[in-house]
Parts: C-alpha cells; structure tokens; sequence
C-alpha cells in the first residue's frame, strides 16, 4: 500500500472516513401499568320481593291440591281405563302444590327476610304476619330493630399528647338489608369495630382539657364531640346499610399513668381561680371601705397611712387563717 502525500488533493467524489461518534442507548421510558379501577359489582340495593298474605296463599294452596286431587280421581274414574290427561293434570297440580309449600314464611314485627334463589339475590319482605313468597327461595332473617352497644373503653392519646380512657354507646338500625346481608361479613361486628375506630380518631384530633381558644375539647364540648363521632361512624358504616341514630361518650378520663399528675394540674388551677376571685373581692371591699370614710369625714389619712390600711385589708381578707387583732395602746 502506498503512503498518501497529504498536500495531494483528494480524489473527485471522495468522501474521508469519519470516525463513529459513541451514542450511548437512550433508555426508552415506559409508564407503569398503573391500575385502573376496580371494576366490581354493583352495590347491591335493597328491594321488595314479591309476596301475598299468608292466609289468601294458604287458601289458593288447599285449592290447588283439591283440584289436583279430583283430576287425578278421575283419571283413574273409568273402568278398565284409565284417563291419561286428567291423570297427567291432576299429578301436575299436586307437584306445584309441593313446590309452593316452600314459600310460606313467617316474619316477626321489626324484622325481615332477605330472599335469596340459587344464590342471586331476590328481594326483601318487610311484611309481618304469614307472607307467601316465591318458592324454593332461602330466607335469612334480617332484624330493623333499633340496636345499642357500649364499646369498650380503649386507651388513645389525644392532640396534646396525653393518654386517655374513653369510651362511647352507639344507637344504630339496618337501613338497607341487602347491604347489610350482601356487601359485609357480619355487619353487627363490622358496626363494632367501626365504631371503636371512629372513636380513636376523634379522641386524637380534640385535647381532653386546656384546649386553645375557640377550640372543641373532650371534656368541655362533649355534644360537639359526640355530634362529629354520629357522623364519622355513619360514613364508615354506610357500606353496611346501617344508620347512626345517636351517639353519646359514656366514659372520659385520663390514663391511670398521668390521672395523678392531671388531678394536682386541676386542682392547681381551682386554687388559682379561688385566689383570683378573692383577691378581686378584697380589692373591691377595700375601695368601698376607702371611699366611705373619705366620704363620711371618719378619720383624715394621708398616702402611708392608706397605703398601710389597705395592705392591713388586704391581708385579713385573703389569709386562709383568721385574723388576729393588735391593739394599738400608744401613739
């Protein structure tokens, strides 16, 4: 291979090599498979399940086998023969009569019964009294009644940090059955531990006591408290079909741990306001007593001796003891 000489010029149409530059792999960005929403079932709602007095079924029912009864004692009527349809009819109206022996139920006041056929949810029969309904259906018994329980008490900080005991009673009734069957395990343990956890979560954003001004404490505002824990144990437990008619807070105090330390606090503060309004009594008393002997011309006393009647004054009215009185018998 010959050298190049590198004043030549370059041949027509030669382009020089260039040298590859290094690029390095721009990572190709993907998006997470972010998920989407649930796409579940429907809510279940409730609704009324078709049904009849018991009474008027019962009768349509003795009927049915009647006539299924007489069908079949004729078809077998002629002699040596036998009536193959009324035969046929007659044994079909006793089969019916069978299948709708299974409907009737009985639905106690302040209950209900779900109605459930191979699984699918049929409807609800509020209806007290003998009710006939569709046959082959499951019926659970589902009671409305207006239920109460106290929660136990638990032990929480509240927003300043110190543990208390609190507990609350929780009036509550099954709005919607179907929710209540349906969309929970269990509702009545569901309401309970709901509600236990509501209770936790309003005893942590309130102070128990000695709360900033304007703002809601345990101890001072315990409509307001149990007002927000009606409406936080409602939200909870709406899934269930259950309402929250009343709340009320049954127990409060501190944690045994600080009670003592909490007592002496209040206690502490009752000797300050006590001292507080009797010194603002003394005070008032010596400021009558001053202006009546100014005003009556009683005795004429200059700044000191004021001054050292109204600290006399003032001593005898806010000691604890009783006063002991000096005589003066000099001048």
């Amino acid at each position: 291979m010959s050298d190049m000489n590198p004043n030549t010029p370059p041949p027509q149409g030669y382009a020089p090599p260039t040298q590859p530059v290094p690029t390095m792999p721009v990572p190709q960005q993907t998006k997470a498979a972010m998920p989407g929403p649930v796409s579940g079932k429907k809510s279940i709602r409730e609704k009324r399940a078709p049904s009849i007095p018991g009474l008027l079924g019962l009768l349509l029912l003795l009927a049915l086998w009647a006539f299924g009864i007489y069908e079949i004692y004729l078809g077998f009527e002629p002699l040596y023969s036998v009536d193959g349809e009324r035969l046929g009819i007659g044994v079909l109206c006793i089969a019916i009569a069978l299948i709708f022996q299974t409907s009737f139920t009985i639905i106690q006041p302040g209950e209900t019964k779900v109605l459930q056929f191979l699984g699918s949810y049929v409807g609800t029969v509020r209806a007290t009294g003998l009710r006939m309904t569709l046959p082959l259906t499951t019926k659970r018994r589902v009671s409305v009644r207006v239920r109460n329980f106290e929660t136990r008490e638990i032990k929480v900080n509240d927003s300043q940090g110190n543990p208390v005991v609190i507990g609350a009673i929780i009036v509550w009734q099954v709005q919607d059955t179907a929710q209540s069957t349906f969309q929970v395990e269990h509702y009545e343990n569901f309401v309970h531990v709901q509600a236990e956890a509501a209770l936790r979560h309003i005893a942590t954003i309130h102070p128990y006591d000695n709360g900033e001004s304007g703002e809601a404490t345990l101890r001072g505002a315990t409509d307001q408290v149990a007002a927000e824990l009606a409406q936080e144990v409602g939200e909870r437990v709406s899934i269930a079909g259950v309402r929250i008619l009343e709340t009320r807070i049954s127990s409060l105090s501190y944690a045994p741990e600080i009670a003592s330390a909490m007592l002496q606090r209040q206690q502490a503060q009752a000797v300050l306001a006590a001292r507080a309004k009797i010194v603002e009594g003394a005070v008032t008393m010596v400021q009558s007593a001053l202006a009546r002997i100014d005003s009556d011309g009683i005795v004429e006393m200059d700044d000191d001796r004021k001054a050292a009647m109204v600290a006399n004054l003032l001593v005898v009215l806010c000691s604890d003891s009783r006063a002991m009185p000096t005589v003066n018998t000099g001048s």
